[in-house]
């Protein structure tokens, strides 16, 4: 097993987790955990590799992606109410899951042959289009349709990586860790200090 697909197994189990107390929330049945979980897990790098034309998808090609999604989803059924006691220890794991992907998702595309600055995007997709796809179908209001940063933490990441790669100053560990640290960093000063981008005064006219 190589060290990025550890890395990727460990941001899907977050991530699983996550959308698996969103079903938790609404008193869904476990297929509905299972639903959820899978989508919030698997959802972006689904997208992504649709994208960049990489078919049959990661998790056909390797069914593994299926079971820990699974696992982890039933998991959560039987213990939800012991996890949720923990909700802010699991917003700071968001964090690293979607730091994790942010990453991952952008080495993806560049291993794939993506222009840099596709690389960057199917990071960004690969870490927020399973949250989204989640809250749509839960009828959530997304966390990228507010101002708090979150795809933001995600594009300076990824950015970050692919930046440091077309430069090859260091080796590809360290730019990738480096990559990581700036989305998780962005991400987790966001929930401390309740950091969020300005928007748009609507003025209205007469």
């Amino acid at each position: 097993m190589s060290f990025v697909t550890l890395l990727d197994y460990i941001g899907i189990i977050v991530f699983v987790i996550t959308g698996a107390l969103v079903a938790a929330r609404n008193e869904n049945d476990i297929i509905s955990f299972v639903i959820l979980g899978a989508v919030t897990g698997i959802g972006g790098g689904t997208l992504r590799d649709m994208m960049l034309g990489q078919t049959p998808v990661f998790w056909i090609r390797e069914p593994i992606y299926i079971y820990i999604c699974l696992a982890t989803s039933v998991m959560t059924f039987f213990t939800a109410h012991f996890i949720s006691r923990y909700q802010k220890y699991i917003l700071w794991a968001d964090a690293l899951g979607m730091a994790l992907f942010s990453v991952v998702g952008a080495q993806i595309a560049l291993g794939a042959g993506a222009p840099e600055a596709v690389a960057v995007l199917m990071g960004v997709i690969t870490a927020i289009f399973g949250g989204i796809i989640r809250d749509t179908l839960s009828s959530n209001e997304s966390l990228i349709m507010r101002k708090e940063i979150y795809a933001t933490a995600s594009f300076a990441g990824a950015l970050t990586y692919v930046a440091l790669e077309h430069f090859q100053i260091l080796p590809t560990g360290i730019t990738l860790w480096i990559g990581v640290a700036v989305t998780f960093s962005l991400r987790g000063a966001a929930i401390i200090y309740n950091l969020r981008l300005p928007g748009y005064r609507w003025v209205r006219t007469p």
